[in-house]
């Protein structure tokens, strides 16, 4: 397959040796990104500067106004940001950037809980180094989770690192609750997270696309069925409510 983000629930779970630690966020940039379904605002975490410099970029040159959702699966996630998207050809959807990537900013600290904001990238054969795409992200929807997922999941981590690695009680209750996606764990940079507008994440993760309603090309299974587009404004004024 030719997008960025190559997972599936049952992947092997690779990624830096850690224990899990307690998380700790600070944010003050904020961005909003208007689609035809509502406002979502995001914070950048200052943890992950690279990152955090590079959306900064692109967003105040407006590269990513125009560009699409182009990929949604709900109880999962949504992911656009590829400027490939704005053209007549949604089959080099999900292949496009920049023109460079980003070196990884992977931390225990920064999960996928719902609503993080984390940068795409290619598959662990073709980027071992687990660079991240120059653009492209996806927004966690998620569903929560057991205690019992949770403890397989740290198994499979421990097994593949041959390190010990457990997230901490505040992680846990986190996806419990909140829910996200903890087999990307230690495998994408987390930069983000959406802070305003988890009502429209749950929207748009549940729009009409080939693969669940059998309509249109069938190779395009997680595409939108109509554009998603997005326009990304800088907050300078912006103040969480929690």
């Amino acid at each position: 397959m030719k997008n960025l983000l190559y997972i599936i629930l049952t992947a092997t779970l690779l990624g830096p040796i850690g224990l899990g630690c307690a998380p700790v966020k600070s944010m003050d940039t904020y961005y909003a990104i208007e689609t035809s379904m509502g406002r979502l605002v995001i914070g950048l975490y200052d943890e992950t500067p690279l990152h955090r410099d590079n959306f900064k970029k692109l967003a105040d040159e407006q590269f990513y106004d125009g560009t699409t959702f182009h990929r949604v699966i709900a109880g999962f996630m949504i992911q656009g940001g590829d400027p490939n998207s704005k053209d007549d050809d949604p089959h080099n959807d999900g292949m496009g950037g920049p023109g460079y990537t980003i070196e990884a900013e992977i931390t225990p600290a920064l999960i996928n809980r719902r609503g993080a904001l984390v940068a795409a990238r290619l598959g662990d054969g073709a980027n071992p180094e687990r660079r991240s795409s120059g653009s492209q992200f996806y927004i966690v929807q998620g569903r929560p989770l057991t205690d019992d997922i949770l403890d397989q999941t740290e198994k499979q981590i421990t097994q593949n690192t041959g390190s010990d690695f457990a997230y901490t009680e505040a992680q846990r209750e986190t996806y419990k609750t909140a829910g996200g996606a903890p087999w990307l764990d230690m495998q994408y940079s987390v930069f983000g997270e959406l802070v305003e507008g988890f009502d429209v994440l749950d929207v748009i993760s549940a729009v009409p696309t080939p693969g669940t309603t059998g309509q249109g090309d069938r190779s395009l299974a997680d595409m939108p069925l109509e554009k998603i587009e997005m326009t990304v404004t800088y907050l300078p004024d912006y103040t969480p409510s929690n």
